[in-house]
């Protein structure tokens, strides 16, 4: 409750504004994908633009909490404190997920009339997004830990995030990439996301096979990079 409060609640009372680049990010891409598609990829970018929300909120774990550790000396107090990493994690990353509720919810619109899910499509979709969040956050945390400087922390915020959620196949059907090309795309984990998620609507035609590897590797990577902010973040200073 005080992750969300201090981290989110106030910064969206007190500067409203920073909440436009929360909106306008995962929306300026999805505009410029329907416009250039004339509209053909609408629900494909919908969809896109949810895994960008998903993974830039919990990428932004690494910028707060460079701020917070760095300017305040907060991961000092908390690490003397009972309260443990994960506890810490949990409820900054809560609050990311507070921060990205507009977004969220001009995305819910937009998927209500440019998408037909049936509820197991939408748990299934959600599942997805849970594991996209988790890993992003778990790249967030880990990546916090060894920052010594907010402008480091969102220089790699930006560089990862444009790598893994502007350039893969996210706002459009790995079909468009040549063929030559495509296995290149495979080298990021929100290209199985993508690729489950526009199964799931219909925008990809996708074998058992394809499905079972898309979901195992994606859950295995989730589980690899949380083991990584587990076992390798720099929890205490050395």
């Amino acid at each position: 409750m005080a992750a969300i409060l201090v981290n989110s609640v106030y910064e969206m009372e007190n500067y409203p504004v920073v909440l436009l680049n929360t909106i306008l990010s995962p929306l300026s891409i999805l505009l410029v994908i329907v416009l250039v598609s004339r509209g053909s990829l609408f629900g494909v970018g919908i969809m896109g633009g949810f895994i960008m929300a998903m993974f830039s909120a919990g990428m932004g774990l690494s910028s707060d909490l460079s701020h917070l550790k760095n300017d305040f000396k907060f991961q000092d107090m908390i690490v003397s404190s009972p309260t443990g990493w994960l506890t810490y994690m949990i409820g900054i990353s809560l609050s990311e997920i507070v921060y990205a509720i507009p977004a969220l919810i001009v995305l819910t619109v937009l998927a209500y009339f440019g998408l037909s899910l049936t509820l197991a499509k939408v748990l299934a979709f959600v599942a997805v997004l849970l594991l996209v969040f988790i890993s992003s956050i778990s790249i967030g945390y880990t990546l916090s830990t060894f920052s010594s400087d907010i402008v480091q922390s969102f220089a790699f915020t930006r560089l990862i995030s444009t790598l893994f959620s502007t350039i893969p196949p996210v706002y459009y059907p790995i079909t468009y990439i040549p063929l030559p090309f495509r296995y290149l795309a495979y080298l990021s984990p929100t290209t199985y996301a993508a690729e489950l998620v526009q199964g799931i609507g219909g925008y990809l035609s996708l074998s058992l096979t394809t499905v079972i590897i898309d979901w195992t590797v994606l859950i295995a990577v989730t589980i690899a990079l949380f083991v990584l902010a587990k076992t390798k973040a720099r929890w205490r200073e050395v």
